[in-house]
């Protein structure tokens, strides 16, 4: 998106569009419920690790490893062949998001370099840090245009600032702007799908909207394929309004979608628990 502008907060312009004041509040109401369940009250944090595993599930599946559920449960060992490191990073994402909520909001950049640099785990001068010019990206299921390194530096920073300088737009808003500006931006030469992913939870935990993390929003963005989840980003990458609303009301279906997922938890427990 683009940062300049007359408006002092642009992210409060997108929080305007049509639609977008319905999609957050479909969102409170479905958060509210996951929240307001008994079962949250007592065993909150198992469906906080429960969460976290789905959401590394969802995430995996639209960067190429469709894993089922019992799977992740059952494997210890992911670092085999390309599918296995993709879960293992997307696992290991989740984990780390909690660790940097406290850091986002003064340096949205560190956070993120640290997220690129959890999810590669390897060694090299092109981790935990933005692409440069003719270096490539490795990002075969994102079939978007790729703005220079030039460009992609420019519009991070921009991100960062607005970030930093904060705003009062939804967190909805907020996070479906952090997620699809990094995923049109693509800046690291690899797993850019699972950053972006994992710096949209930041967000929505950080914000206090999901404040225990029950609500994966990376369930409901596989809930309608890889080629879904596209299409929305596609609206996002136009830049039009009505592309941004769509986007915007893409992640909060999302967002709804996830905490669905969780009150099915709770449901699940409470009829073991009768």
């Amino acid at each position: 998106m683009s940062t300049t502008g007359a408006t002092a907060d642009p992210l409060a312009t997108l929080g305007a569009l049509p639609g977008v004041a319905d999609s957050v509040e479909s969102v409170r109401k479905a958060v509210d419920r996951v929240y307001g369940h008994r079962i949250m009250r007592r065993r909150s944090n198992q469906i906080t690790s429960e969460a976290a595993l789905r959401g590394a599930r969802g995430s995996a599946a639209l960067s190429g490893a469709d894993w089922a559920l019992e799977e992740l449960r059952r494997r210890s060992d992911f670092g085999g062949d390309d599918e296995a490191r993709t879960v293992g990073a997307a696992l290991r994402l989740t984990a780390e998001a909690g660790q940097l909520l406290s850091v986002w909001r003064q340096s949205p950049l560190r956070v993120l370099a640290r997220l690129h640099l959890v999810a590669a785990a390897e060694q090299s001068d092109m981790v935990g840090r933005p692409r440069q010019g003719g270096e490539p990206v490795d990002e075969p299921f994102v079939d978007l245009p790729l703005p220079t390194a030039a460009e992609a530096h420019a519009r991070l920073e921009g991100l960062a600032d607005l970030v930093v300088a904060g705003s009062s737009a939804p967190a909805l808003v907020i996070a479906a702007v952090v997620h699809g500006e990094l995923m049109t931006l693509r800046p690291f030469t690899s797993h850019n799908g699972l950053v972006a992913r994992a710096a949209e939870r930041v967000v929505l935990v950080g914000s206090g909207l999901d404040p225990k993390s029950v609500c994966p929003a990376e369930v409901g963005h596989a809930e309608p394929g890889r080629e879904g989840y596209l299409k929305a980003l596609r609206g996002y990458v136009s830049g039009t309004p009505e592309g941004m609303a769509e986007w915007i009301a893409h992640c909060g279906r999302a967002v709804g979608l996830g905490a669905r997922e969780s009150t099915a938890v709770c449901e699940a427990l409470q009829r073991g628990a009768a």
